[in-house]
């Protein structure tokens, strides 16, 4: 699949506040996307801008894989600090805590190793994107032939989640990795058969219910994602996560 040009337009256009496109507007105007059977990989990386991102794209997947026994590694480029503006360099850094350790209780709940913290720059990945495609293909080098790289699509709109699916695209071509890159804010700004969305490369993970079940646990690890603080509204709204539980994971391929 080529790269498509950013939409970070797209998604500034639309705040989070708004609700975007609701789940039932997708149930009910996509067409069923073919599935991409998980006896199929040899080997997982998933790869997440931010402490969550994991496990909202691609964590049922992520549990189910690991449940057939096949290696999964998970690779998380920032902390998670700027997930508020103007925040002081203590609460930057009680966040970032806090976010690494949801994502290990996430991981836990899906049956999967620690993740690995790259503590990149949150909001600044841009600037770290060539170095980011050097670790990933480090990464990626030492794992079995046709390992799945599961990373933010490209085209997402958040500019964090674009540089890690470039960076991701980079080093599976140098690798021979499989890229499977999965969308999250896609969901939130774009419509059904949206020209910007590259519909005829999708499909749909199809992961077992109690890896479902267990994802819906795991995104409940995240509560600095998930609840207000200070009079802040939460990053997640419940509509989010409704909209993403609803159409499912499904990935670029």
């Amino acid at each position: 699949m080529s790269a498509p040009t950013g939409n970070a337009a797209r998604f500034a256009a639309v705040p989070i506040s708004g609700g975007g496109t609701p789940a039932d507007e997708w149930l009910r105007r996509q067409h069923p996307f073919p599935s991409l059977p998980l006896d199929q990989c040899p080997g997982l990386v998933v790869v997440a801008p931010h402490p969550d991102d994991e496990t909202l794209g691609f964590g049922a997947t992520a549990c189910a894989v690991a449940a057939r026994g096949v290696d999964v590694h998970t690779v998380i480029a920032t902390d998670g600090g700027a997930a508020w503006p103007g925040l002081s360099a203590f609460e930057q850094a009680r966040l970032e805590e806090s976010r690494r350790g949801e994502s290990q209780t996430a991981a836990a709940v899906l049956g999967l190793p620690v993740p690995v913290f790259l503590g990149l720059p949150d909001g600044r990945l841009t600037e770290n994107e060539s170095r980011l495609a050097e670790i990933l293909t480090e990464i990626l080098a030492g794992r079995p032939e046709g390992t799945w790289c599961a990373a933010t699509w490209r085209g997402d709109g958040h500019p964090d989640h674009e540089v890690v699916g470039r960076a991701a695209a980079v080093a599976t071509s140098r690798t021979g990795a499989v890229l499977l890159e999965y969308p999250i804010w896609m969901w939130h700004w774009a419509r059904p058969g949206d020209d910007a969305v590259p519909w005829q490369s999708a499909v749909q993970m199809v992961a077992d219910p109690v890896a479902v079940h267990r994802k819906r646990e795991a995104v409940a690890s995240f509560r600095s994602q998930l609840e207000s603080d200070a009079g802040r509204e939460p990053i997640l709204p419940p509509y989010v996560l409704e909209r993403l539980d609803r159409v499912g994971e499904v990935v670029f391929q």
